[in-house]
C-alpha cells in the first residue's frame, strides 16, 4: 500500500485544525489536513453562528411586547412565520459556512486535504479509509458530538440534538429542553419567544454554569418568564400516545420533541488512539499540557473541543495556534493562556470572567455588586432586570473575576477580561473613562462598591483621576 509521508498531519478541519494549519502551512513543512464528515467549523455550522441568528430573530420579535410603552399601535397583531424564520437562520448559517470553506479547505490542493475518517495504526501511521499517512507529528483536532443517552436513542427523531435543531423546518408545538447550559438556555429561550411551548430541565440547581447564588437567582427569575424551568432532578423520558413524557422528580410534561442539550463527547473513540501509545485519563482523553498542547512528551498534540477543557471558539483558536507552532518547531514552547471568558447570549446575558465565586476565598475577596433596576440606560432599553458582581483581592485590589446576568453582558465581560488580563486593580479600572448614559456605568458602580472594600487605594484624593507628577 502506498504511504503518504508528511512532517505534520492535522486531523480535523474545524476551528482548532484550521488555526493549527495557519501555523503549519507557512513553515514549509510537509503537511496534510484530514477531515471526516462535513467540512466547516462547529461554530459556523451548528454552534455559535446559527444560534445567534435564531436569538436575534427571537429577540426582535419579543420586543413587540414592550412597544405599547412607546405608543406603537398594532404591535399585538404581529405574528411570526416560524418556517420562514428558520429558513432565514439556515440561510445565514450557510453563508457563514461557505465563508469558512472559501477561506480554508476550498483553496487547498487535494493532495493536502484528505476527506475521510482517520484512525491510528501505530504511533506515527494513520489509516484514512484505506489510504495511509505517516507523520512525524500529529495534531488531533477532531472536535465533539452531542451526547444522547443510549436509552433515549430509541425515541428516534423525537429526540433532537443541538446539531440537528437548526434543520427543523417545521418546529414542534411543544418541546422539552433537557440540559440548561449555554446552548440549552439560548435555544430554549429563543424557541419559546417565537411560539414553541418550551419546558426546561436540568439536574443541577443552577443554569448556564452560574455559581454565584444572587446571579443565579436573577437569571432564573428572568428567563423563567419565558418558559418554566425545573432544576435539581435528572430527567426521565417515556413514550406516551405518540408523544414523549418528560419527568424530573415531581415535575412532568408531555411534549412533541425533546432537545437533548446534555453536553458533548470528544471525538476520540473512533481514532483507535490506544495504538498511538499514549495514556488516557478516566474520561478517555490523553493527558496533555494546556500551555503546549503536547500529549505527555510525545509527538502528538491536542487542540480544540476534543480535549474536553475550554470548549469555546476563541480557546480552540489559541489551542490550534499553540499546537501548530509546536508541531513545526525544534523545541516545545509553553504559552500563557488567556483569562477565562464565557458568554451566554440568552436574555439577560449570562457571563463569567476570570475566577468564579466558588474558586475564591470569601475572607480575602472583595465583592462589588450592582443591580440594574435603577441603571438609566438599561431602563431606557427596557432591560433593567440584571445584576453584576465583580471580585477583587481585598488587600491589593487586583481584579480577579466576575459573574453577571444583565443586558449587554457580552460587552461588559470583555472590558473586565481585558482588565484582569492586564493585572489592573479596581482603582485603576475606575480611572478609565466612563461615558453617560451607557450600560458601562453599571460596571462603574460595581467597581466603586468593590473599591470601598479593598485596602489598596489609588494615590491622590480623587479615586477616578490620576494626579499629575
Amino acid at each position: 500500500m502506498n504511504e503518504k509521508q508528511v512532517d505534520v498531519a492535522i486531523i480535523g478541519s474545524g476551528s482548532a485544525g484550521l488555526y493549527a494549519l495557519g501555523k503549519v502551512r507557512p513553515s514549509g513543512k510537509r503537511f496534510v489536513l484530514i477531515n471526516g464528515g462535513e467540512p466547516g467549523t462547529t461554530c459556523a455550522r451548528v454552534g455559535c453562528m446559527p444560534s445567534k441568528a435564531l436569538i436575534q430573530v427571537a429577540e426582535d420579535y419579543h420586543r413587540r411586547n414592550i412597544l405599547h410603552r412607546y405608543g406603537v399601535e398594532g404591535h399585538d397583531e404581529l405574528v411570526i412565520d416560524r418556517e420562514e424564520a428558520m429558513d432565514h437562520v439556515r440561510d445565514l448559517r450557510d453563508t457563514f459556512v461557505d465563508r469558512v470553506l472559501s477561506n480554508s479547505t476550498d483553496n487547498l490542493d487535494p493532495e493536502l486535504f484528505m476527506e475521510g475518517y482517520a484512525r491510528f495504526l501505530d504511533p506515527h501511521t494513520l489509516d484514512v479509509e484505506g489510504r495511509r499517512v505517516r507523520a512525524d507529528k500529529i495534531i488531533i483536532a477532531t472536535g465533539t458530538r452531542p451526547l444522547v443517552p443510549r436509552a433515549w436513542q430509541a425515541f428516534g427523531e423525537r429526540i433532537v440534538t443541538t446539531d440537528q435543531v437548526f434543520e427543523l423546518e417545521d418546529l414542534p408545538k411543544t418541546m422539552a429542553v433537557v440540559g440548561l447550559g449555554v446552548i440549552g438556555l439560548e435555544i430554549g429561550q429563543s424557541l419559546a419567544r417565537i411560539g414553541v411551548s418550551v419546558t426546561g430541565f436540568d439536574m443541577l440547581n443552577t443554569v448556564g454554569g452560574i455559581e454565584d447564588p444572587d446571579v443565579a437567582a436573577l437569571a432564573l427569575e428572568a428567563i423563567g418568564r419565558d418558559f418554566p424551568i425545573h432544576l435539581g432532578k435528572p430527567a426521565e423520558i417515556r413514550q406516551e400516545n405518540g408523544q414523549l413524557r418528560v419527568t424530573a422528580g415531581g415535575d412532568t410534561v408531555l411534549v412533541d420533541k425533546v432537545l437533548a442539550s446534555l453536553g458533548r463527547i470528544p471525538n476520540l473513540d473512533n481514532l483507535d488512539i490506544e495504538k498511538a501509545g499514549v495514556k488516557l485519563d478516566s474520561r478517555g482523553i490523553p493527558a496533555f499540557n494546556p500551555n503546549t498542547m503536547q500529549v505527555g512528551d510525545s509527538h502528538i498534540f491536542l487542540a480544540g473541543d476534543v480535549d474536553g477543557e475550554r470548549q469555546l471558539l476563541h480557546e480552540a483558536g489559541d489551542e490550534g495556534r499553540i499546537a501548530g507552532y509546536n508541531a513545526v518547531s525544534e523545541q516545545i514552547s509553553a504559552f500563557r493562556r488567556k483569562v477565562p471568558l464565557s458568554i451566554n447570549f440568552c436574555d439577560p446575558n449570562i457571563c463569567h470572567v476570570g475566577a468564579s465565586s466558588r474558586q475564591l476565598d470569601p475572607q480575602t475577596t472583595a465583592v462589588g455588586t450592582v443591580k440594574f433596576a435603577p441603571v438609566g440606560r438599561a431602563m431606557i432599553m427596557g432591560k433593567n432586570r440584571g445584576i453584576l458582581k465583580v471580585y477583587a483581592d481585598k488587600r491589593s485590589g487586583r481584579l480577579l473575576g466576575s459573574e453577571m446576568a444583565c443586558a449587554k453582558g457580552e460587552n461588559l465581560a470583555h472590558l473586565l477580561a481585558w482588565g484582569i488580563q492586564r493585572g489592573l486593580t479596581v482603582g485603576e479600572m475606575l480611572q478609565m473613562p466612563f461615558y453617560h448614559p451607557v450600560i458601562e456605568e453599571a460596571l462603574q458602580a460595581a467597581l466603586y462598591d468593590c473599591y470601598n472594600q479593598v485596602e489598596q487605594k489609588n494615590p491622590g484624593a480623587i479615586t477616578e483621576l490620576v494626579p499629575l507628577d
